[in-house]
Parts: C-alpha cells; sequence; structure tokens
C-alpha cells in the first residue's frame, strides 16, 4: 500500500482542511463537498484524512463492521454474540463515476432468493464505508439516482436494498465527502442541500506559496516514506487534538442566545428548509470544540455560517454560491445580546475592535463582488431598449464594427423541446430512451449481470422445465438461462448544441439582450433536464467553438454573456462548425442525441453564394438525421424570410424571437417532433 501524503504537510487551503477536521470530530455534521478547479489538492486532502481518523472496534468477521460494544440488530451478518473486538484503521472507500447501483448498494443473489428463499446478500460499497470515510470524486458526474441514493443513506444511516419482495437492511454511517469542478456542472440544488458543509478551493496566486507546493511534493514523489516520517510528529499531535475534540463534544453547550443567532442568520440569507440550521448548530458545536471550548460562541456561529450557508443560497445555476460577510456580521450583531448597547438601538459597528479578522482560522467563501445579490440578466449601467432599434443613437447600426457585448435580457420559463424517437443515452429529464429506471415495458435476456429481474417473464420461462427438473419441493427450481432483465423507458439527456449568428445584423443593442435572454432561457432549461450543451458563434469571416460540450450550463452562460457582435454573416461556416462538433461527439458519445438550435435572422454574407452555401451546409445535417430548431431573429416591416428557408433545409422548424416564451415553445415542441419524423 503506498504511503498518503502528510496532512499537515498540505500548503494553504485553510478551510478545505477545517472542514474535513470538523466532519472527523463530529461526523453529524454531515460530510463536505469541496468544489474548485482541478490541480488544487482535493483528493490529496481527503485520502490524507484516513490516516488521521482513530481506529474502529469490529466485530470479528462482520462484513459490515459492527461495533461489538452495541452491534447493528439487523445485521445481515447477524445477530452477534458477545465477544471481543479487533481494532483496525478506519476505511477510506472511493466510489468511483461509473459504478453501478448494486456496487454502491450490494446485490442480492436472485437465483438463490427464488430457487432457496434465502438471502444471500454481497455488501456494496455502502456497507464497505459504515464508520468510516465514503468518498465520491467528481460527484456532479453521478448519475442522480446513484447521488439519491447515496445521499439517502447519509441522512437515515442505514442502506436499504428492496427487489423482487426481498428486504435487506444494514447500517451505513460514514464521513461523505464529494469534489467536484464547477465547470464540468453543478450538483441539483436539494442534493447541494444534502452536504453539510462546502468549501471553494483555488490555487494560490502567492509565488512564495506555490514554490513551496512544489518543493513539498517533489520532495514526497522522491521518497514518500522519509517524507511521512518527517511530517510524522506533527500528524500525530493533529490525531491526538481530533479525540480530544471527539471526547470534548458532548460536553459543549449551545447556549440560547447563539442559536437565536443562527436562526436569525439562516433567515436572514432566506435559505430553504430548517436543514441549514441544524448543520450550522451541529458544526458551530464543532468548532467550540476544536477549539477546546465547552461553550459556542458568536464567532463559532460566524464560521459555521461560511461553511454552511453558502450553496444552500443558490437559486438558479447562474448565481455563483457565496456570503455577504458585512450581511452576516450586521444579522449576528442585530440577533446577539443586547444588553452592552445602553439603551441605543443602533449596535455597535464592531464591539471587539478586530473588524473582519475576529472569525479566524480560515473562514468559507470570499466576499462576492457585487454582495448579497446576484444582478438580473439585463441589469448594466445603461437599460438594453433604451435607444430603438433603427435609431441612429440605436448600437450595431454598422455591421462592419465590432460592437461590446451586451447584457441578457430576463430569462424566462421554457417548455420541452425534445428528440423524436426513442434513444440510449444517458439517464435525464428530455427525449423518451430506454433507460435502467422508468416503467417496465417488456423483458430480455441478460446481457451480462442481471440488475433488473422482471419476475413473471422469469417464471415463465422456468415453468415448463419443471418437471423435467425434477422439482418435488415448493420452490420453483430456476436456472441462469431463464432469468429474464426487465425493460425501461424512461428519459434522456440530450446534447443541446447552440449556434448563435453574432454578425453585425444581429448587433442591434435591444435584438442582440433579447436574443441572449432567450438563449439563457433554454440554457436553464437544459440545465434541469440533465442535458450537455455546447456554443458556436460566427461572424466576420469565420465560426469558432466557444464553448466545447459540456455539462456545465453556467460555463455557457458566462461564455454567452460575453459574446461581442460585429463584421459579417458567415452563416455556412457556423453550421459547418456545429457539424464538425456533431461529428466529434457522435464517436464520443453515440448514445447522446442531438439537438441543434439556430439562433440567427438567416442571412448571409461573404464569399461567393453565401446563401446557397448555407442551405448545403443545412441539407448536410438534415442528412445525418439531427433535430433542429431555427430562432428567427429577422426584424423590421420587410422581412425576407431566410431564417424560415434555413429551417426547411435543415429539416427542422423556424420560431420568431417574439414568439419564444412559454406559450409558444408548447407549439415548437410538437413542430420540432413532427418535423424530425417527416425528415
Amino acid at each position: 500500500m503506498s504511503t498518503p501524503y502528510p496532512f499537515t504537510a498540505i500548503v494553504g487551503q485553510d478551510d478545505l482542511r477545517l472542514g474535513l477536521l470538523l466532519n472527523a470530530v463530529s461526523p453529524a455534521v454531515g460530510g463536505v463537498l469541496v468544489r474548485g478547479e482541478k490541480g488544487t489538492a482535493k483528493s490529496t486532502a481527503v485520502r490524507a484524512l484516513a490516516a488521521l481518523m482513530p481506529e474502529v472496534s469490529v466485530v470479528p468477521g462482520c462484513r459490515f463492521s459492527c461495533d461489538p460494544v452495541s452491534p447493528d440488530p439487523a445485521c445481515p451478518d447477524g445477530p452477534h454474540a458477545e465477544a471481543a473486538g479487533v481494532s483496525r484503521a478506519a476505511r477510506t472507500v472511493e466510489l468511483p463515476v461509473g459504478a453501478s447501483e448494486d456496487r454502491l448498494v450490494g446485490a442480492l443473489d436472485i437465483e438463490r432468493a427464488l430457487s432457496e428463499g434465502v438471502k444471500a446478500f454481497e455488501p456494496g460499497l455502502l456497507a464497505d464505508a459504515h464508520r468510516g470515510i465514503l468518498y465520491v470524486d467528481e460527484v456532479n458526474l453521478l448519475h442522480d439516482h446513484l447521488v439519491d441514493l447515496l445521499l439517502d443513506a447519509a441522512a437515515m444511516g442505514a442502506s436499504y436494498v428492496e427487489r423482487e419482495g426481498v428486504s435487506v437492511r444494514h447500517a451505513a454511517r460514514f464521513l461523505l465527502v464529494g469534489t467536484m469542478n464547477p465547470e464540468e456542472g453543478e450538483l441539483r440544488p436539494q442534493l447541494l442541500d444534502r452536504f453539510g458543509l462546502t468549501v471553494e478551493v483555488a490555487a494560490s496566486r502567492d509565488t512564495d506559496e506555490r514554490v513551496e507546493v512544489v518543493r513539498r511534493r517533489l520532495a514526497y514523489d522522491d521518497d514518500p516514506e522519509g517524507f511521512a516520517a518527517r511530517w510524522a510528529g506533527e500528524e500525530s499531535a493533529l490525531r491526538e487534538r481530533i479525540a480530544a475534540a471527539r471526547a470534548l463534544l458532548p460536553r459543549v453547550v449551545l447556549g440560547d442566545g447563539v442559536l437565536r443567532q443562527i436562526a436569525a442568520t439562516c433567515a436572514a440569507f432566506e435559505v430553504d428548509g430548517m436543514r441549514a440550521d441544524i448543520v450550522m448548530a451541529r458544526t458551530a458545536t464543532a468548532l467550540a470544540a476544536w477549539a477546546g471550548r465547552e461553550e459556542v460562541t458568536a464567532d463559532d456561529v460566524r464560521q459555521a455560517a461560511l461553511l454552511a450557508l453558502p450553496h444552500r443560497r443558490r437559486r438558479n445555476p447562474f448565481d455563483a454560491p457565496g456570503l455577504d460577510e458585512d450581511k452576516l456580521d450586521q444579522t449576528l450583531d442585530e440577533a446577539g445580546p443586547q444588553e452592552d448597547n445602553d439603551g441605543d438601538d443602533q449596535p455597535d459597528p464592531d464591539p471587539d475592535g478586530g473588524g473582519d479578522d475576529d472569525g479566524g482560522g480560515g473562514g468559507g467563501v470570499p466576499p462576492q463582488a457585487d454582495g448579497d445579490r446576484t444582478p438580473p440578466r439585463g441589469e448594466s449601467g445603461d437599460t438594453p431598449s433604451q435607444a430603438p432599434e433603427g435609431s441612429p443613437d440605436a448600437p450595431g447600426r454598422s455591421t462592419g464594427a465590432e460592437q461590446q457585448p451586451v447584457a441578457s435580457a430576463e430569462p424566462f420559463r421554457t417548455k420541452m423541446l425534445s428528440v423524436p424517437g426513442l434513444g440510449e443515452g444517458a439517464a435525464g429529464r428530455r427525449s423518451r430512451a430506454r433507460t435502467e429506471h422508468g416503467r417496465t415495458t417488456g423483458a430480455r435476456r441478460p446481457q451480462g449481470a442481471l440488475t433488473k429481474l422482471h419476475l413473471a417473464a422469469t417464471v415463465q420461462a422456468a415453468a415448463p422445465h419443471q418437471r423435467a427438473r425434477g422439482r418435488s419441493g415448493r420452490g420453483l427450481v430456476v436456472r441462469r438461462d431463464d432469468l429474464r432483465q426487465a425493460t425501461r423507458e424512461g428519459r434522456e439527456g440530450n446534447l443541446v448544441l447552440f449556434v448563435v449568428d453574432a454578425s453585425g445584423s444581429m448587433a442591434a443593442r435591444q435584438r442582440m439582450s433579447a436574443v441572449k435572454g432567450a438563449v439563457l432561457s433554454l440554457l436553464l432549461d437544459a440545465y434541469q433536464r440533465r442535458d450537455k450543451v455546447g456554443l458556436v458563434t460566427f461572424r466576420g469571416k469565420e465560426a469558432e467553438v466557444a464553448l466545447p460540450p459540456t455539462s456545465s450550463v453556467d460555463a455557457a452562460a458566462s461564455r454567452l454573456e460575453s459574446l461581442p457582435t460585429g463584421g459579417r454573416t458567415p452563416l455556412a461556416a457556423g453550421l459547418l462548425k456545429a457539424h464538425d462538433v456533431l461529428r466529434v461527439e457522435r464517436l464520443r458519445d453515440p448514445s447522446r442525441r442531438p439537438l441543434l438550435v439556430v439562433v440567427t435572422d438567416g442571412r448571409a454574407t461573404g464569399g461567393p453564394e453565401p446563401v446557397a452555401l448555407a442551405g448545403r451546409a443545412g441539407r448536410l445535417h438534415r442528412s445525418e438525421g439531427t433535430a433542429s430548431v431555427v430562432v428567427d431573429c429577422e426584424s423590421g416591416y420587410v422581412r425576407l424570410g431566410l431564417a424560415g428557408e434555413l429551417a426547411r433545409e435543415l429539416g427542422g422548424t423556424a420560431v420568431t424571437l417574439d414568439e419564444l416564451r412559454a406559450d409558444a415553445i408548447a407549439g415548437l415542441v410538437k413542430d420540432v417532433t413532427a418535423a424530425g419524423r417527416a425528415a
């Protein structure tokens, strides 16, 4: 076994280390989600924490790590007779992104269950992680149903396996740690809420600190055992401090005053539900124990808020997690004891004289530049609609000069766009598909391991052979060839590729703001339906891939906001660039079906016969069966109808920009589906 990197040798990352240590002191905090860019020691810190965890005493031979002092009465390996326990190190179990449901929760031997009536259960990773650490790298890339199972077990402290009338339950209490890179997609808000704490990590910009990181890493790579030996003293001291804090934790007092501050803080920041209040209380108690105190203070509450609230304040995927520390301090002052104010209703702006530094010891997410408020889309120094389109003062009147990016209009709710037919892509919420979860539509012979038994089909297959197999008892004689896998239909996620015209003909400020608002609305819909998204833009002489296909819709929104406009309209180049992107994605992920959304007024300029060339590019997409929608951005009294012509070449449908509202989209969905079938 390789020597892990010492926890105490990690340079910087105060919030990351504090979040992990608080969970080690009090697992009831509920785990920690580590968000940050690649290469920031997320995985290193989690793996290093295992060496600091106290040893656990387990029942000998128990596959579920039962505590000999209080064994689980429902343990599948029980009941356990009284016996001396054996000590071992706490485990760190890693859940791979591609793990199956059976690997996570365990699997039943269906054949033995049907023929012998026994619960032959093979434990999964949740059982292995009991009383240890369960580490999920790239938790945002896990399938939704796996995340649901994982977080349900973390919340209840037990794992349940229910399958065809056979039920198994076992204890599953663990320290849950998830890491993720936000550039690769976000977790759903309701799943974010299930993590007790969150910390944001980023590489240091301090030269000396970066030098020290490299120096220590090179020393570790050259001699892992020698490097670990040099840090053994610090590791031992930290291990003892964790044990001392655990012992002190039951004696820590959470007074009514700080409890009122916790409730006032959660109310002031408008977090949903009551989980935030409970997590803050547990975190503040753990902070006091970690500091060696038996009473929770206002500083503990402040630190707990910085760790427990930022990820619970997001209202949509385009909101950056964060907390306004000025508002936090004001709330804590107003909810704190008032006897020192001498009748003055105005709180002392700095009662301790410590300014913002009295939190100490690391502390959550840096304050956002815009305070506690995320500006709505379309908010800027001047209103996008101040100058009417076509007036001398309207930006974008010249098609040759590049215009500065304009803010998008406020996004609105859309209805579903779907790809026709029945797919087999990754689980999502957009188009019909064969999936592992959904309504049962039939049965087939299993290909590989059996995951979802179709009981009726299995019995039907085994019934004709009972006499030949010498059946004499009540049990059904079942062979592996009789087993049938249930086929199910659900929803899949698609690749929604946006092709946005950023040329001079689109540069009128009011129109481009509305265009961005429409695309932003569709991006929000893609986030909710678990799609991948990509962004191709075209202007001037060429097209470019502004964002390769990704699960991070907030990255697409960011690129959209900074999109400049101006120049000619190389429509054919945009369509051909989109074709290249889809060709590569079909090779990379052949089961994920695409939906092409072209946002343009249909004009094409530059080069010989630009309109005809754009038509040929459109027919290329049609020949490959790509479902498509053209958002017609043409305006004015005289309309050429070029976007409609492009939609016909693509085999899709066209909708005007003014019609891109929820009610209009409902009709558009039907048109897209019908057009796709006709093509």
